[in-house]
């Protein structure tokens, strides 16, 4: 039997399987990880405020976020109506804005700083109207 000699140079290659190996499964946690801007808490945040104070005067509610290891520190400006509860007010815009940016964003809230830059009365309202028209 004739056998190749041992110095020949060697055949085409193999065929390589393309098969991949399966992977384990990797935990959710050691996968990667998502990221919310700031910038998108704060849009939430000022949305739920919005939707708390539920008013048409003044401007909408600005809102400052800050976000730290899943823990979001926020700040809303607003302007509400007057004579009413402001506490009562800024305590449902407090629980909104807490409720919704940790159902969106999946973030804790320990903190809402509410600062109120403008409060609007009724009387205020129809005499700015009045002048409104008259010009």
């Amino acid at each position: 039997m004739d056998t190749p000699p041992q110095d020949a140079p060697p055949g085409p290659a193999a065929p390589r399987s393309t098969a991949r190996a399966t992977p384990h499964a990797v935990a959710a946690a050691d996968r990667g990880a998502t990221r919310i801007a700031d910038r998108v808490v704060a849009k939430i945040a000022a949305q739920a405020a919005r939707e708390a104070v539920a008013t048409g005067s003044g401007a909408p509610p600005q809102a400052t976020v800050t976000v730290h290891h899943d823990i979001a520190r926020v700040r809303i400006s607003l302007e509400l109506d007057y004579p009413g509860d402001l506490a009562a007010q800024c305590a449902a815009v407090r629980s909104r804005v807490t409720r919704r940016v940790e159902e969106c964003a999946q973030m804790s809230v320990p903190e809402v700083d509410i600062d109120i830059e403008r409060l609007h009365s009724a009387h205020t309202r129809t005499a700015a109207g009045r002048d409104r028209r008259l010009r």
